[in-house]
């Protein structure tokens, strides 16, 4: 059907062609036969030099119009938004400009320059709002901020939409979060991640396929939870091929949180200024708060990194390391905790051991 139509508009073109251009064509050559020098014929003559010509250039125009319309059916409203609103501006310019350009009155360079102001003003103007539309939107947010400052303050920051990566959705947690209700507002799912999922699950690596299918699952149990709440969006960037930085991206775009439990990924967004939920930290700030001087039983599991280190474990998988309690592996002792770090990494607690033993 698309090809059918695109022969249509082919012939279209050229009777219209042929009725503006040959009948100065016939006076130049001194054709002035009336059924010749007419403009039924002209039109007909264009027409069927079009037709010939669509037999050639149909196929690759069907297959342009096809990959145009791929392109703009993956491209973001927002994108495609502003880049029109550019191409209407560039476009008004050009119109402005032409009344200049005739002023020349130069015969046909005028038309000529008329149009070239346009595809070339039209062109950039289309260009400059399509790659300066993050721009504008902060410029935009920024002048309606001081109108918007008493609303915004009486408005929840849980609010905001919750991007989930991929790390967060393999883990698990973030299903039994949500299931609290402590987690409010949207739960975005790229479909870049469904995608890095899905090629996880199918992976030959067995660990990587499990991890891949339990994240499904995970899914799936959150869009069963809270049906209204789960948005699955097929915004891309394609200029972008890690999936971190895609995040980031429609973060900074949609004015969203990342949850995550990804280190890396939390520095990254922290450089470009996104907010981030990191579920270590939230898993950190509801662990019992140990602190030094604190004696605790543990059972040293295994050598530590440092010399006569030992390692032990506590019930939520917080890393113990004992000084000198290399000697204790297998065994269960007291020991008392000389410091705590935590970062969003996890924690970490060093003890050393205590010189009573409890059987």
């Amino acid at each position: 059907m698309l090809n059918i139509t695109v022969k249509i508009a082919y012939i279209l073109i050229g009777s219209t062609l042929g009725v503006l251009f040959l009948p100065s064509l016939f006076d130049f050559f001194s054709i002035t036969q009336p059924w010749i020098a007419n403009g039924y014929t002209s039109a007909l003559i264009g027409a069927i030099l079009f037709y010939l010509l669509s037999l050639l250039l149909a196929e690759p125009t069907v297959n342009f119009i096809k990959w145009m319309e791929e392109r703009l059916l993956k491209a973001p409203v927002i994108d495609l938004l502003f880049g029109t609103i550019g191409l209407v501006i560039g476009l008004l310019v050009a119109f402005l400009l032409s009344f200049a350009v005739g002023a020349i009155r130069l015969p046909g360079v005028t038309d000529v320059l008329t149009v070239i102001l346009t595809i070339l003003l039209g062109y950039l103007g289309f260009q400059v709002g399509f790659q300066k539309r993050e721009e504008l939107l902060q410029m935009f947010s920024r002048s309606g901020g001081d109108r918007k400052k008493a609303d915004e303050s009486a408005l929840p920051e849980t609010a905001t939409q919750k991007i989930l990566d991929t790390s967060v959705i393999i883990d698990g947690r973030i299903a039994d979060i949500s299931a609290t209700g402590f987690l409010e507002g949207e739960l975005i799912i790229p479909q870049f991640v469904l995608t890095e999922l899905q090629h996880i699950a199918d992976s030959s690596d067995s660990l990587k396929r499990t991890k891949g299918r339990r994240g499904l699952d995970v899914l799936r149990r959150i869009q069963e939870e809270r049906a209204s709440g789960t948005v699955i969006t097929d915004e891309d960037f394609d200029d972008v091929p890690e999936v971190d930085m895609k995040l980031v991206r429609l973060a900074k775009k949609n004015g969203g949180v990342v949850v995550t439990n990804d280190f890396n990924l939390n520095k990254v967004c922290e450089l470009h200024h996104v907010r981030v939920l990191n579920i270590n930290d939230l898993a950190n700030a509801v662990k019992p708060v140990v602190i030094p001087g604190e004696e605790m039983r543990v059972t040293v599991i295994k050598e530590g990194k440092e010399m006569n280190q030992g390692v032990a474990y506590l019930d939520d998988g917080t890393m113990i390391v004992i000084e000198n309690g290399k000697s204790q592996i297998g065994k269960q002792i007291i020991v008392t905790v000389t410091s705590v770090l935590q970062t969003s990494a996890g924690r970490m607690i060093f003890a050393k051991p205590e010189l009573r033993l409890k059987n």
